[in-house]
């Protein structure tokens, strides 16, 4: 099934569609487009190059960065998280293990409300002062929302406590494990961990509504951490996927737990060790949505498929996500 061009950019343009979109297979392009400003006051537009917010999608990150402490012996996945936390988080059950966080069935409480508006301001305090998973911890002593394994229930909480607790295992601050155990290995040259208050020229601000100037700087922690936050290109996604396949950033057989779904799981989204896996089935995703931001990404390993969606404005994303979905589904079950 040809992927109809003409069809994505008039979903992109009817929607009013702002960042950028990139679908591969193999060594061939079949599109790459962007739209809308990465930066409205100054009129510069997106491109395919530029680096856009990715929200939850980079808890794959953390999850990586866990698994290759797993993979080196440091940590291992069913070991509880108790065991870096010390005294800290009194409310949460000794039982809750690092795979069970991965899984989102943990039962830990949450800490973000997201079925909150796009524009809604969900942390406390100053978004300077988040720059670490320690700078959370007050926020995540919160009661058990389930026993431990019982149940799936997706949690922004459980991700902060990976980056904790790695950090913590490992010694390195959490964005530094991340760049030398995945960016780095992935060879992701234009992925990061960037500050809202000094953002590069390549980078896209998130804005909130159609037609502002006003970003999302006060929504978010200044500073990616452990439950998302990095930033990406449309291209980098498709080098991330390439070298996750071939087991350069984990061994295959971590890769292999993770791309496996795990138990308990929604059987309509399916999710293993920090990727969504779609059905039908063979496919793993990254998503995120945040206030100014949304993106997803997916990859078919069978078929060498990449396609990836990243916006720069709150809700703009999904049309344009349905769409390349329904194409992918089509093409899998061919």
């Amino acid at each position: 099934m040809e992927l109809d061009t003409d069809t994505l950019v008039a979903v992109a343009t009817e929607n009013h569609f702002t960042g950028a979109v990139r679908v591969e297979t193999g060594e061939e392009c079949l599109f790459e487009a962007a739209f809308g400003m990465a930066d409205r006051a100054h009129g510069i537009p997106n491109t395919p190059q530029t680096r856009f917010g990715m929200a939850s999608g980079s808890k794959t990150f953390t999850a990586l960065a866990v698994l290759s402490l797993v993979a080196d012996g440091v940590m291992a996945l069913d070991d509880p998280v108790r065991r870096w936390l010390g005294e800290d988080l009194p409310q949460l059950d000794d039982a809750v293990t690092l795979r069970q966080l991965l899984s989102h069935t943990s039962g830990v409480g949450e800490y973000l409300d997201d079925d909150a508006e796009g524009d809604v301001y969900l942390l406390p305090g100053s978004m300077h002062t988040y720059t670490s998973p320690e700078d959370f911890v007050a926020l995540l002593d919160l009661p058990m929302l389930a026993a431990p394994g019982s149940r799936f229930e997706y949690n922004n909480g459980g991700f902060v406590l990976l980056g904790l607790a790695a950090q913590r295992a490992s010694g390195t601050r959490y964005q530094d494990l991340v760049r030398e155990r995945v960016l780095r290995p992935a060879g992701l040259e234009h992925t990061d961990f960037l500050r809202s208050d000094e953002l590069p020229g390549s980078a896209a601000l998130g804005y909130l509504y159609p037609d502002s100037l006003r970003t999302n700087v006060f929504h978010l922690p200044i500073e990616g951490s452990g439950d998302g936050g990095a930033y990406t290109t449309v291209g980098d996604a498709r080098r991330f996927w390439l070298a996750l396949a071939a087991g350069a950033i984990v061994p295959i057989e971590l890769v292999e737990q993770m791309t496996t779904p795990g138990s308990p799981h929604d059987p309509d989204w399916p999710y293993g060790l920090g990727l969504w896996l779609p059905t039908p089935g063979g496919v793993w995703a990254m998503v995120g949505a945040d206030a100014g931001v949304e993106m997803k990404s997916e990859h078919v390993p069978a078929l060498d498929l990449t396609w990836t969606v990243i916006a720069n404005e709150t809700e703009k994303a999904w049309p344009l996500m349905r769409h390349l979905r329904l194409w992918r589904e089509a093409l899998v079950t061919a």
